[in-house]
């Protein structure tokens, strides 16, 4: 392309501080240093990871360009990139996979030492490639895609089939994957099992997904919001409860529910309580429950040991545990060959230049995924 080895100018989304709106700003973005990757954005969701960093749950510096989950295509690569050219289509990952530092190099490992979870705000060089008004604004979990060009890092870019819809595809680089893994990779869900899911937006949704692919006979959403019911039972769901119906704990209501085998339990929200609850509402001895939802940052557990000497497992998972540049690619393989259906997912299609409406959307509870193009 014509712009390769110079500054583009274009339009992002810029949020100057906590709290603040999102501010649609000319910034110049400068070419790909060594084994860099500068993407024109296509496609980008709307994910409440993003909002964490509005309301200050999650560290960043500012001004900082937010967006994780996208679908682009390759407009440069710098010096030493192999593995994608211009003209790729691909997913930026915001869980990199360097191949070479010891969770990349153990088979049941992701995450990679490059992540930036902790809001450095720098590629791997320890600068950034985002100019606005003649100061730099930070990157974004290596991604950045807030914006019509981001710059990455290779570890954190996967090439895809050129063949899948931006709008769709980019699910995959987030939301999508991190449920459908924690049931199918993380949990390894069982046929004929029970499971239990906590919290039924995108996340949560994609958990059903996968508990059904798994093969699980009985499937349990639970929400204090009944309007997502519809949903949950549509993409696989066999029953959905509200805990505020129930005056009993949650664990117990289940337990009498299924005569006490639930086998596996899902947290996709992000509280410390509703973690406890799902640890207690799987099986005492077989039970294992996955912590998906981000939890607070700077906030500790209290918990009964017994939930756990009885013998439960207890697990986290980053990404749905998937291996992002090997794995990604295989995923939008199986969209393409109509393995899961993502148009179950998004409920709103806008132009970028309307992402405070999404984010209204995701507020009011109306959206599951507000997917911006460019």
């Amino acid at each position: 392309m014509g712009t390769a080895g110079k500054v583009i100018k274009c339009k992002a989304a810029v949020l100057w501080g906590m709290n603040q709106p999102f501010s649609i700003e000319e910034i110049e973005v400068a070419p790909p240093k060594a084994k860099e990757v500068r993407v024109k954005v296509l496609a980008t969701g709307i994910c409440r990871t993003d909002d964490h960093v509005i309301k200050g749950a999650m560290v960043s510096k500012f001004p900082v360009i937010l967006g994780h989950e996208a679908v682009g295509v390759v407009e440069s690569v710098g010096e030493g990139v192999t593995t994608v050219r211009p003209g790729d289509k691909v997913i930026p990952l915001f869980l990199p996979q360097c191949r070479e530092c010891n969770a990349c190099c153990n088979p049941e490992g992701n995450l990679c030492i490059r992540s930036d979870l902790t809001g450095r705000g720098v590629l791997a060089d320890g600068t950034t490639r985002f100019m606005c008004k003649g100061k730099p604004v930070q990157h974004f979990m290596n991604t950045s895609t807030f914006t019509e060009y981001t710059v990455l890092d290779e570890s954190s870019v996967a090439k895809i089939d050129g063949a899948a819809a931006p709008e769709k595809a980019c699910l995959i680089g987030c939301g999508f994957s991190t449920g459908y893994g924690a049931a199918v990779k993380t949990a390894k869900v069982t046929p004929g099992s029970t499971c239990v899911v906590f919290g039924l937006g995108g996340v949560g949704l994609s958990v059903i997904m996968g508990c059904k692919a798994a093969g699980a006979s009985r499937i349990i959403g639970i929400d204090i919001n009944k309007d997502k019911f519809q949903k949950a039972l549509a993409v696989g769901a066999t029953e959905c409860i509200n805990p505020k119906d129930f005056t009993k704990p949650i664990s117990e209501v289940l337990s009498d529910m299924t005569g006490n085998t639930v086998q596996y339990t899902f947290e996709v929200i992000g509280r410390l309580e509703t973690m406890v609850d799902a640890l207690s509402s799987c099986h005492m001895n077989y039970g294992t429950s996955v912590v998906v939802g981000a939890p607070p940052s700077a906030k500790t557990l209290t918990y009964d040991p017994m939930l756990l000497f009885t013998g439960r497992t207890w697990k986290g998972c980053v990404f749905g545990g998937w291996k992002s540049r090997d794995d990604v690619p295989k995923l939008v393989t199986e969209l393409l060959e109509e393995k899961f259906d993502l148009d179950q997912l998004i409920t709103h299609v806008l132009p970028f230049e309307s992402i405070k409406e999404g984010f209204e959307l995701l507020y009011s509870g109306q959206s599951i995924r507000t997917v911006l193009t460019f």
